[in-house]
């Protein structure tokens, strides 16, 4: 008897470490998702299905790896801040085109699209290391073109693109003008533990109260909560509250840890948004919300004319608004 529950205890035991070392050898594929179930990787629609006024950008990391992103610009004659804009995790570019289409509709700016590595038609693999070069390199050559306001360069991320946009932010103090985190976590860390309920014993954020055994051996962290910390350009929040995937207590997180040492930060929440939806049901507030923080981090040096209206075809749909 006394061997068989050895057995069993052993056996128990092996079968945890392989489970373990398989979380850690795939861990990538885990938190990164390029390619949605069920659809190809190649981009589904470009922005002229919108008919958007677009041109392919293709890129270099410092690292090599060459990238491919679509700069959308809004009108030729008023430049416009500029919306470096950090996409979610699972699938590609070409599936944020409409919630593209009606930022530049409302907020009359240009976009930039970076597909990170592995994503799109960009090359190579998708790694927290390989991303934040892969940003820098989209920064770099906004900061570098002639045909845009260079001072008035603003970060959108949503979710994963939050974390990264976070990062950018930091590193580039005199670079962007301000950062928009919308359904942000507070680290990959801490999600692993709400995805994988049993990973909290082994993994967790700064803000996790687990013995945190296994952080060192996890690749990307993406630990936003300890970077927002160090942001020094103003911060707007903006937080779903019916979010499925990352606990709105996260956005609230991020914001109180933010405030701490940056006094330009504003949280505002969207009663009715879900993960991917906030920029739908929170209607005309969502964007108002928005423009506001632009107009006050973001301004115009000079007044655009008349001739510098929307270029975009078509008004707006009700139900996007």
């Amino acid at each position: 008897m006394v061997g068989l529950l050895k057995a069993l205890v052993y056996g128990a035991g092996g079968m945890a470490v392989v489970g373990l070392a398989a979380l850690v050898a795939l861990q990538e594929r885990l938190v990164y998702v390029p390619v949605l179930p069920g659809l190809a990787r190649a981009y589904s629609i470009t922005p002229s299905r919108l008919r958007l006024v677009y041109e392919d950008v293709w890129l270099r990391a410092s690292d090599g790896v060459r990238l491919h992103s679509w700069f959308l610009r809004h009108s030729p004659t008023c430049l416009g801040p500029t919306i470096l804009f950090f996409q979610e995790n699972a699938g590609n570019i070409a599936h944020r085109l409409e919630c593209v289409r009606l930022m530049m509709q409302r907020l009359q700016c240009n976009v930039f699209m970076l597909s990170y590595r592995g994503y799109g038609e960009s090359e190579g693999f998708p790694s927290q290391s390989g991303i934040t070069k892969d940003a820098q390199a989209a920064l770099d050559h906004l900061v570098q073109r002639k045909d845009i306001d260079t001072s008035r360069i603003v970060i959108f991320g949503r979710s994963l693109g939050g974390a990264v946009g976070a990062v950018l932010a930091k590193n580039n103090p005199d670079k962007v003008s301000a950062l928009i985190l919308e359904n942000t976590f507070t680290s990959i860390l801490d999600m692993a533990g709400i995805m994988l309920p049993f990973l909290r014993w082994f993994i967790g954020g700064s803000s996790s109260k687990g013995p945190k055994l296994l952080n060192c051996v996890v690749r990307s962290p993406w630990s936003t909560l300890d970077v927002v910390a160090e942001v020094k350009q103003p911060i707007l929040f903006l937080s779903g509250l019916q979010d499925e995937l990352v606990p709105p207590s996260h956005m609230k997180m991020l914001y109180d840890k933010a405030i701490e040492n940056n006094r330009n930060c504003r949280f505002v929440d969207f009663p009715s948004g879900m993960h991917m939806d906030t920029w739908i049901s929170g209607g005309d507030r969502y964007w108002r919300t928005i423009q506001l923080f632009l107009d006050q981090y973001a301004p115009e040096v000079q007044s655009c004319d008349a001739s510098c209206a929307s270029e975009i075809a078509d008004d707006e749909p009700a139900s996007r608004g």
